[in-house]
């Protein structure tokens, strides 16, 4: 999948651990590990707007796009 999710990074950059995140933003811990980890076919942009606020960033903060070679 080209899209790349960088959850993870903006999280360790925060320092905040994922179960506190999941608590602040009212998604359940077993979804945002699937989003952490790109198993995911989509993401509500409600969601999306409430990662956006408790992390302080931008939707690009948190996804990427790679094509065939690597990372754009």
């Amino acid at each position: 999948m080209p899209i790349i999710v960088t959850l993870d990074v903006m999280l360790a950059r925060r320092k905040m651990r994922a179960k506190d995140l999941a608590q602040r933003i009212d998604i359940s811990e077993t979804n945002l590990s699937l989003l952490r980890s790109g198993k995911v076919k989509g993401v509500r942009f409600e969601t999306l707007e409430k990662l956006c606020q408790e992390l302080d960033c931008k939707p690009g903060d948190l996804l990427d796009y790679a094509d065939e070679g690597g990372i754009v």
